[in-house]
C-alpha cells in the first residue's frame, strides 16, 4: 500500500450483498466524480460490484467510506479492498 498520501492511488473494492440492479453502480458514479475521482464501477458475474477508483488517497478513503456507510442503494454485506500505486489509464467514471 501506498504511503505517500500526495501520490496517486488505486482502489480496488469488490462490494457484496444486493447491489445489483438497485442503481449502486450510478450512485457510486456520482459519489466518485463527487471527489474528483476516476476509474469506474461494473457488475460482475458472482453477483458483486467491482469498483476501480484512482485519486488521492484521502478522496479514495472518502469513497470507500461511502460503500461502507450503509447509505447504499440496495444493501452492502460486505467490501473487500485492494490498495495499489495508480496506473493512470483511467479517465472520467463510468458504470461499466
Amino acid at each position: 500500500m501506498p504511503s505517500d498520501h500526495a501520490s496517486p492511488v488505486r482502489l480496488t473494492a469488490f462490494v457484496r450483498g444486493a447491489v445489483q440492479g438497485v442503481g449502486f453502480r450510478w450512485w457510486t458514479r456520482s459519489r466518485a466524480l463527487e471527489l474528483g475521482l476516476a476509474g469506474w464501477a461494473r457488475n460482475t458475474a458472482d453477483g458483486r460490484v467491482e469498483v476501480v477508483a484512482e485519486g488521492p488517497r484521502d478522496a479514495c478513503d472518502r469513497l470507500l467510506a461511502a460503500l461502507t456507510s450503509g447509505r447504499t442503494p440496495g444493501r452492502v454485506d460486505g467490501v473487500v479492498e485492494q490498495w495499489a500505486d495508480a496506473k493512470g489509464d483511467v479517465a472520467g467514471f463510468r458504470e461499466r
